[in-house]
């Protein structure tokens, strides 16, 4: 083997070491990561434990849908964020898409703004049934 030849092969190798090192210490999902996520979660799901208002078309579709606040509130507290269907970025306050079962077994998402001193819920729906509701 010529000398050009040794020396590609000798860099090869170490940019393969140096790859293989760099998946293993920087590219690994660690417990921190997840950790740093779960208090993201946290601080963002603060409207879990804020009084909470409800717009008038919120109330029109608990009405019109037979989900009363006992089940926002357990949607609240141990639902989960649907990021794909939240909006972060919303102004004046970001809305968060909560979703879980409540306990008569409807399955729902709750759009709910996360304000300074309160969680102002927008609307409410039923996952899996569609209701003809006249709310303006």
């Amino acid at each position: 083997m010529g000398v050009s030849k040794k020396k590609n092969l000798g860099s090869l190798i170490v940019l393969a070491i140096l790859l293989i090192l760099y998946f293993i210490f920087f590219k690994k999902p660690s417990e921190e990561n997840k950790t740093t996520r779960n208090k993201k979660d946290h601080r963002e799901a603060a409207f879990r434990h804020q009084r909470i208002y409800y717009t008038k078309h919120a109330q029109c579709r608990m009405d019109c849908r037979n989900i009363d606040e006992s089940e926002v509130k357990e949607i609240l507290k141990d639902g989960e964020i649907n990021y794909s269907k939240s909006d972060l970025k919303s102004k004046p306050c970001p809305k968060y898409a909560v979703e879980g079962n409540t306990h008569d077994g409807q399955h729902v998402r709750i759009i709910v703004g996360n304000c300074n001193s309160q969680a102002s819920i927008v609307t409410v729906i039923d996952l899996d049934n569609e209701y003809e509701c006249d709310c303006k």
